[in-house]
């Protein structure tokens, strides 16, 4: 057996026996005494606590990102079971679950696998903007959304809702600095502005830093800096008894460099021409809620956002003249032979998005039962329009090209579920949604695609709610992600176009607490069939000066499967220590490999890219004192492909984290530290040609994770 064999199996079998030693242990038999504050899910149609939910969902609540505002969002999230990222930007900012997710873009645009909702706004495709501060809970509901969300929630959707308005007045400051030349400030304030009418609530928060790459070349320390700036405002209106209307607005504001990448695979780089990753968003949201009867209640949303995108980088990753000594070799007139092929280029890229996306969600909720007492229901309808602009700027050598694209989606949706009480204690919960879906692509080259389908989704099951603190459930349900278009007019004519994937998901899980309420546990088991599987794939070769081109695309790879199991328990044995373990395994494999790219490697028998066979998040806090907590946890993740066109791999890891709070009347002081033991890690990796002095052979390239970072974050709550 081999060592990682050993791994996985001791991890799994942990895991399983923890929660079914528990689940012989009858839950009632203690008094419930040790009241811990109900975590209440929001991303369904109606609002149900954690352990009512017949859904895999994983929670972040406000004390585990209180001291987190300055780590990008998509690591925040990356320690819940089977939750993964990558970068290829200035920070982790692709989002997978369960293997499925994006990992980068360029010139294609992409429907999202994984949908990504900011206080009812749609961030699926500007993850950049996502911030985590004056954020109440984060919701990560994993698997196939097709009832609910539909499109662009195949792999799943991470739900983020900030801090709603109060009525009291009240405040929160926070000052961050840190190693990296890090700095960041936040303030946010709520209350009554109108008493018993009208809630508001304002949050701004700025996060710079010099980042941790080095370029030796410009002699710089901030060519992959972050600089970051979040403005939220929340309005709540109490119309009268029978009706609330709630608004929200946001403009987000990056400037962020982009300089990663280089050919020894560290954190010192030598381009001339760092890049940028930029956004510009500026969004909003209304819902209108409106008590119709005493039986049902009317719910309306309306959000639109408008977001202008920089991604530019240096291809070459080096600068004029860096090989300059090899060249004199050869112009010499040294035997060539015996030499490395030398012949260096200098290009720099620039893509330009401009996004503008307008959401309608109108639905009808029932408040009391139906036939005779026994069903809860919903029924609404849904309208999304998408647009997207691209202008991609290329300079090779001293010579532009620009390429422009238009891409246009509308979606028109039908939706309705019904929760049914069949018998005593148990549920059947049905969901259907049609979905029509429209694009419209066209590009500088002439290319005018069309694509015209309807889509349907949904999900049937049951759940068996034992008592109070017990729910058994299992649930199989339908997503589908839409087809698109390869918008490089270099590939082959047959391979423009990719059709809609469709993902069947079963789910079979147990939520349980007990131990006066000390022990809470969530085990669910999982397996997907996944058909016509999009995946990533591109081709890698010469341009016609000779120089490494690359043309990305996305194809039908065939069919793929997955199974695994996700865990997550706290523990509270007394009233100062809590102990807590998230797992995940994840088992996932092509099942048919298919590419229209000749060249391509069979990937059949071989699991998808993204996709860690296994990944842990272990820790606790012990109050030290009244006002001192220590916390600490560890991060691990195994090895998984980069890619589905190679077989690079990324190396096992564990990261040790942890944090000292001091707390004095409305005032906390956090000591921080990430990664503490400097463990070197990577967030994406390519393998293609790009070193002149390599005689541009295949090579592995990889982003480096965060090193050990350090800092203090000092705060005042009003």
């Amino acid at each position: 057996m081999t060592s990682k064999t050993l791994t996985i199996s001791t991890v799994a079998t942990y895991a399983i026996l923890t929660n079914s030693a528990f689940a012989l242990v009858p839950p009632l038999e203690v008094e419930e005494t040790n009241e811990l504050d109900p975590i209440v899910i929001t991303s369904d149609f109606r609002e149900k606590k954690l352990s009512q939910t017949n859904n895999s969902v994983s929670i972040i609540g406000e004390e585990e990102i209180y001291d987190k505002a300055t780590e990008p969002f998509a690591e925040t999230i990356s320690s819940i079971p089977n939750v993964n990222f990558s970068s290829g930007a200035s920070k982790g900012k692709y989002i997978q679950i369960r293997g499925i997710g994006e990992r980068s873009q360029f010139t294609t645009p992409i429907n999202p696998s994984v949908g990504i909702n900011v206080d009812g706004i749609d961030f699926s495709n500007t993850s950049l903007g996502v911030s985590s501060f004056d954020v109440e809970q984060i919701e990560v509901l994993k698997g196939p959304q097709g009832t609910s969300f539909g499109a662009n929630a195949m792999g799943g959707v991470i739900n983020v809702q900030s801090k709603a308005p109060t009525k009291e007045t009240e405040g929160h400051i926070e000052a961050t600095v840190g190693n990296y030349n890090t700095k960041a400030f936040g303030v946010a304030i709520g209350g009554s502005l109108i008493e018993e009418k009208l809630l508001g609530r304002v949050s701004l928060y700025k996060n710079t830093s010099d980042g941790f790459i080095e370029n030796d070349y410009l002699n710089r320390e901030d060519t992959n800096n972050i600089d970051e700036m979040y403005g939220k405002m929340a309005l709540q209106w109490l119309v009268n008894d029978a009706n609330t209307i709630d608004l929200n607005l946001m403009h987000v504001k990056i400037d962020n460099g982009y300089d990663a990448f280089n050919f020894t695979n560290d954190r010192t780089t030598y381009s001339d021409m760092p890049g940028k990753d930029e956004q510009d968003t500026k969004a909003g949201s209304i819902k209108i809620t409106s008590q119709i009867n005493s039986k049902m209640h009317l719910e309306s949303k309306f959000s639109h956002s408008k977001s202008d995108m920089k991604y530019s980088f240096d291809e070459d990753w080096s600068y004029v003249g860096e090989f300059t000594e090899q060249l004199a070799i050869l112009n010499a007139g040294l035997n060539m032979d015996d030499l490395n092929y030398i012949w260096p280029y200098n290009y720099f890229d620039e893509y330009n998005r401009d996004r503008e996306q307008n959401d309608f969600d109108i639905r009808l909720v029932s408040d009391e039962k139906v036939l005779n007492g026994s069903t809860d229901w919903t029924i609404g309808a849904y309208v999304k329009h998408d647009t997207e602009d691209l202008t991609r700027n290329r300079l090779k050598e001293t010579v532009p090209s620009t390429f422009t694209s238009n891409y246009k989606t509308r979606s028109n949706a039908i939706y309705g579920q019904m929760d049914s009480e069949i018998m005593s204690k148990l549920t059947l919960v049905t969901g259907l949604r049609v979905e029509k879906w429209e694009a419209k692509y066209r590009d500088s080259d002439a290319v005018k695609i069309d694509t015209d389908e309807t889509l349907v989704g949904g999900k049937v099951g049951l759940e068996y709610q034992q008592d109070e603190n017990t729910l058994h459930y299992i649930t199989l349900s339908k997503g589908y992600k839409p087809g698109g278009v390869n918008a490089d007019n270099s590939f082959i004519a047959t391979a423009r176009e990719y059709k809609t994937e469709t993902l069947w998901n079963l789910d079979m899980g147990r939520t349980f607490s007990g131990f006066d309420n000390r022990f809470k546990t969530r085990l669910n088991a999982f397996y997907g069939k996944r058909k016509e599987q999009q995946v990533k794939s591109s081709i890698a070769g010469k341009d016609e000066e000779g120089k490494p081109s690359f043309t990305e695309y996305i194809a039908n790879a065939g069919k793929a499967h997955y199974y695994g199991v996700e865990t997550e328990f706290d523990y509270y044995p007394n009233d100062t220590l809590h102990l807590f373990a998230n797992i995940g395994i994840l088992k996932a494999k092509f099942d048919e490999y298919q590419d229209p790219n000749p060249d391509s490697v069979d990937m059949e028998g071989r699991s998808p890219a993204m996709s860690p066979e296994y990944q842990y998040s272990i820790g606790g806090d012990v109050m030290v004192t009244d006002s001192l907590i220590f916390k600490a946890n560890v991060e691990g993740k195994d090895a998984y492909y980069f890619s589905n066109i190679h077989n690079e791999k990324s190396k096992v890891y564990a990261l040790l984290n942890s944090s000292l709070e001091y707390s004095y009347k409305d005032w906390t002081a956090i000591l921080w530290a990430r990664n503490i033991t400097d463990e070197e890690y990577q967030t994406r990796g390519f393998s293609f040609e790009n070193n002149p002095a390599n005689s541009y052979e295949p090579e592995l390239y990889t982003q480096q994770g965060s090193p050990r970072t350090i800092g203090a974050t000092m705060s005042y709550d009003f």
